[in-house]
């Protein structure tokens, strides 16, 4: 397998508005992230990853650009951001931008002009179709619920958009927006940018017959089969690819809602040159029930295993795999997928081994590192997420039992990943001197960065530890994987290994104690998350990595 910088890398995903603030505005700032570099370089991660930052209304935090090539002044302009890229590089630390182009703000210029007549020469960079303003064209719903067509009536017909209202998707058909996308990455990447995660961009290829989707079909199924991986979707990254992306040495990392084991590994194909990794959903839409995320159905654990062996077997021999449990759109992965109670800390520390021990390029989402939870507002005013409120809405409106749905709120409103930063005990969690955007979590006190510096037993150690354990171990990056005990439905044992090395490794996904032996070859154990492990037994949350001598 072909040796990278970004296969042996750790990126970590900074949510810019939720984590530092040095104005006082309530909201995150670049400067924060230049304060905070100190902590960042002492993670050992090699890159970081920004949220959007561009010029924006800020419909849905961002993923609204209005220009693509203005860092907004609420985060401290592009100047500001000259400052950080550099201040990274001189720790050897690369950038990763996030590129939002299935759609652009409809207060963008290009939309401004686009929606006046049907002859301006912007008009054909949106998707236009029907003519009726009681009926849109066709029966889809948008991701935050409601019909994706919104009446325009100055040309007297419908835009589409697969996100808000206010996020009308481009016309990936007309070369000159392509031109346009390709320019503005062109931009970004001479300026010294270090690559670019591509938000939905398995979205790009629209299914021009706009045929209505079947009554009943899941929204996972409406994702992969009507909205994502359309006809020209890899025409067009092979495209992006050859046009500006070919020129530079960087790393780009497509987000595919609706990508599956089908279409996955063309995404990443090193052959078909599109783009280096997808973050695929599969296993985070495991617990989404028949009526999507607020409808949660327990987590089916053996599935969830199946789902890493399946991709790792996907894409071994011709591509590369994001290993990543949460992000700023996911519940917080030790609420999610660990314990936040009685065995918050030994359940975070077994993530971050997981993370760390995977094939593929691991992402850490701010917050993880110190063990951040998930919160439980009292009420639905004190979130802000659009997807949350619209869904509140739609679940209002069709009668559903209020108390219920509050309770799918806590366990998977993307606000969860969102709260401030926890930096120490003093108010706002050192966050802010101001009234922060959202509401810092009330366990702030407990669990925080200057806590977690002070206790040598921290997670925040932990994860320190692992990534220098898998940075120092090329074959936990590139070696072979096997999963050892596939049908167990709360251990996660599996092996990695190459012509040099082998690595056994074990976690119990479980809150009680487990007998387990260790093979009677000669393994030695290199790392856990407990201090004393005791023999012939896992403790509750238990992980060790073994090395075969």
């Amino acid at each position: 397998m072909k040796r990278n910088w970004w296969k042996e890398g750790v990126v970590y995903q900074i949510y810019p508005r939720s984590f530092m603030d040095t104005t006082g505005d309530g909201l995150g700032d670049l400067v924060g992230i230049i304060d905070q570099l100190d902590y960042i370089e002492s993670l050992g991660v090699t890159m970081i990853w920004l949220c959007p930052i561009y010029e924006s209304p800020n419909d849905d935090n961002g993923y609204d650009i209005s220009d693509y090539r203005k860092i907004s002044d609420e985060f401290g302009g592009n100047a500001t951001f000259d400052r950080l890229l550099k201040a990274l590089h001189a720790r050897g630390i690369k950038l990763i931008m996030d590129l939002v182009v299935n759609h652009s703000s409809d207060e963008h210029y290009w939309f401004q002009e686009a929606k006046k007549s049907k002859d301006n020469p912007y008009h054909d960079y949106y998707i236009w179709r029907g003519n009726n303003p009681e009926s849109p064209p066709n029966n889809w719903q948008s991701f935050f619920n409601g019909s994706v067509w919104k009446w325009n009536a100055a040309t007297e017909e419908y835009f589409l958009h697969l996100f808000t209202q206010k996020q009308p998707d481009l016309n990936w058909e007309n070369p000159k927006v392509r031109q346009e996308i390709y320019d503005i990455v062109d931009f970004w990447l001479a300026k010294g940018v270090d690559g670019l995660r591509m938000d939905v961009i398995s979205l790009i290829s629209k299914r021009l017959a706009f045929t209505d989707t079947p009554q009943g079909m899941p929204f996972v199924d409406v994702m992969e089969h009507v909205y994502a991986n359309g006809p020209r979707v890899h025409e067009y990254l092979n495209e992006m690819h050859q046009k500006v992306l070919s020129k530079y040495d960087v790393v780009t990392v497509g987000e595919g809602p609706g990508v599956n084991l089908e279409h996955g590994p063309r995404y990443v194909s090193a052959a078909a040159q599109e783009l280096n990794m997808v973050f695929h959903f599969d296993h985070l839409t495991i617990d989404f029930g028949p009526e999507g995320k607020y409808d949660p159905v327990p987590l089916d654990f053996v599935r969830f295993k199946e789902i890493f062996s399946q991709w790792d077997a996907a894409l071994a021999q011709d591509g590369w795999n994001s290993i990543f449990l949460g992000n700023h759109d996911f519940s917080r992965i030790v609420s999610r997928f660990g314990n936040d109670g009685i065995y918050r800390i030994a359940s975070a520390k077994l993530l971050a081994c997981l993370l760390m021990t995977l094939r593929g390029t691991p992402y850490i989402y701010q917050g993880d590192e110190i063990g951040m939870t998930n919160v439980a507002h009292d009420s639905i005013s004190k979130y802000d997420d659009v997807e949350t409120r619209n869904a509140w809405d739609a679940a209002m409106a069709s009668g559903k039992d209020m108390n219920k749905f509050l309770k799918a709120v806590h366990w998977q409103s993307r606000d969860n990943a969102r709260t401030p930063m926890q930096w120490d005990q003093t108010p706002n969690a050192g966050f802010s001197k101001g009234q922060p955007w959202i509401p810092v979590h009330e366990n702030y006190k407990s669990i925080n960065v200057a806590a977690a510096e002070d206790d040598p037993n921290s997670i925040l150690h932990f994860y320190r530890k692992m990534i220098a354990f898998r940075k120092a171990q090329p074959t936990l990056i590139y070696g072979d994987y096997q999963d050892l005990e596939p049908q167990h439905s709360q251990l996660f044992l599996y092996r990695r290994w190459d012509i040099k090395e082998e690595f056994l490794i074990v976690h119990n996904f479980s809150n009680h104690a487990i007998d387990w032996e260790k093979p009677k070859t000669q393994y030695n154990l290199q790392i856990g998350n407990y201090a004393n492990p005791e023999e012939g037994r896992l403790s509750p949350w238990e992980s060790r990595v073994y090395r075969l001598n």
